[in-house]
């Protein structure tokens, strides 16, 4: 069964770029026809689709967010990083990595992670 963890730092400050890792064990970020994702919500609002790489190691980021993100992979150590440059207040949510089937977005997901808090305060 494939498990996806999340990992990074809880706080970071306004301006800074922010880094987070998703840890992909049972399963291989090279096979099969998957977009691996980065999503976030914050209380009160839904989720919010970042970007993804996918199996062929394309990336698509959300058109809100792209002049700001990055996302990378890891084969060997089967990973995948979100960088998020000069984050503000408003980057303040809750950042979840998942595995969509055959496409990109909110819909199709069959793994994802527990999440992991991300605030950004000076």
């Amino acid at each position: 069964q494939v498990q996806l963890q999340e990992s990074g730092p809880g706080l970071v400050k306004p301006s800074q770029t922010l880094s987070l890792t998703c840890t992909v064990s049972g399963g291989s970020m090279t096979t099969g026809y998957y977009y691996w994702s980065w999503i976030r919500q914050s209380p009160g609002k839904g989720l919010e689709w970042v970007g993804y790489i996918n199996t062929s190691g394309t990336t698509g980021y959300s058109p809100g967010l792209k002049d700001r993100t990055s996302i990378s992979r890891d084969t060997f150590q089967n990973h995948l990083t979100l960088q998020l440059r000069a984050v503000t207040p408003e980057d303040t949510d809750v950042y979840y990595c998942d595995r969509v089937v055959g496409g990109a977005g909110l819909t199709g997901m069959d793994y994802w992670g527990k999440g992991t808090q991300v605030t950004v305060s000076s």
